[in-house]
């Protein structure tokens, strides 16, 4: 370990834990021990320890070694450096969130805020009372926001990042047809056909008409009818419970266990429909500045995510109301 003082000079810190080890053990071969090393190369540096300090340190008497003046005023100052090499070099001591008195800042679309707030709420709230979240809505188009620090995670689909960005892919979900109770897709075998032919509602924040359902049906020569397009999902779920209108939303795979993303469209009595086309699934990941990687704090805010989107079970448990109201 080489610490540069000046231009000109440049300290070794291991001299400082090998003169704590020899002033400590008052032996060679002890010290060479304490340190892992061989009693040789201890020898060597004592010799290096002697020269630059112009004293000779530890001196024969006997069988053993006895320290001169100079190394006995020397010994609680060297212990007192290594402990605070030792401090500075050690990781970072975990961070007990009943401690925290933070505000975190996520960036999510509203779909994805929503299934996430009642859980990080209720998490928050047995963990660290002293917690706070600020949800923003995603931004249209890419920006620095997470370098910038004003964000502290993003989550949802990622795909603007820039390249020092960590990212953690959390849930795969594909896509079905969301339909009002009675709507006539309801009645039936759903099938591509039948599906083009629906009025649909599309949700863009940049306002765009068609997506990967269009391309899949543009195989087969079909083609859909897009009434409206929102820039939200909640927006469109809400319209879809009260129109003939289709719209799109994630779901679980078949087989697996009810994602917390499925909670406002069960709300609203709507009927979730398999698309008989091969969509390309959405992945659902949280992406932060590396920075914050070791940061104790943003630890936990990651693990609270993880577990609020990943563990669909306790999720499915946690109502808005619960998160709200304590009692």
């Amino acid at each position: 370990m080489m610490l540069v003082n000046s231009p000109d000079s440049v300290i070794d810190a291991n001299l400082a834990i090998a003169l704590d080890a020899l002033l400590a053990e008052q032996s060679v071969t002890r010290a060479a021990a304490r340190l892992h090393t061989s009693p040789a190369a201890m020898s060597r540096t004592l010799a290096r320890l002697r020269r630059i300090l112009q004293d000779p340190l530890l001196v024969r008497a006997g069988q053993t070694m006895v320290p001169t003046p100079r190394a006995q005023a020397l010994r609680e100052e060297a212990a007192t450096v290594v402990r605070s090499l030792g401090a500075l070099l050690s990781p970072g001591a975990s961070v007990d969130p009943a401690s925290l008195r933070s505000t975190f800042t996520l960036q999510a679309a509203d779909l994805v805020g929503a299934a996430l707030a009642p859980g990080l709420l209720q998490l928050a709230r047995r963990e660290a009372p002293g917690v706070s979240f600020r949800i923003r809505a995603e931004e249209l188009e890419a920006g620095p926001a997470l370098r910038d620090g004003r964000i502290d995670l993003e989550i949802g689909s990622i795909d603007h990042v820039d390249p020092e960005t960590q990212i953690e892919e959390l849930v795969s979900l594909r896509m079905v047809a969301a339909v009002r109770p009675g709507h006539p897709l309801t009645e039936g075998p759903l099938t591509p056909a039948r599906l083009a032919a629906a009025q649909h509602v599309a949700v863009s924040r940049r306002g765009r008409f068609t997506g990967p359902l269009d391309t899949a049906l543009a195989e087969l020569n079909l083609h859909r009818l897009v009434s409206v397009v929102l820039p939200s999902h909640l927006a469109a779920m809400t319209l879809v419970a009260r129109s003939d209108l289709v719209c799109l939303v994630p779901a679980a795979p078949p087989g697996a266990a009810p994602s917390p993303l499925t909670h406002d469209a069960n709300a609203l009595g709507l009927h979730l429909l398999d698309i008989p086309l091969a969509l390309p699934p959405l992945t659902i990941g949280m992406a932060w500045h590396p920075r914050h990687t070791a940061d104790g704090a943003h630890r936990w805010l990651r693990d609270t995510v993880r577990r609020t989107l990943c563990t669909p079970t306790a999720a499915s448990e946690i109502t808005a109301a619960d998160a709200i109201d304590p009692k």
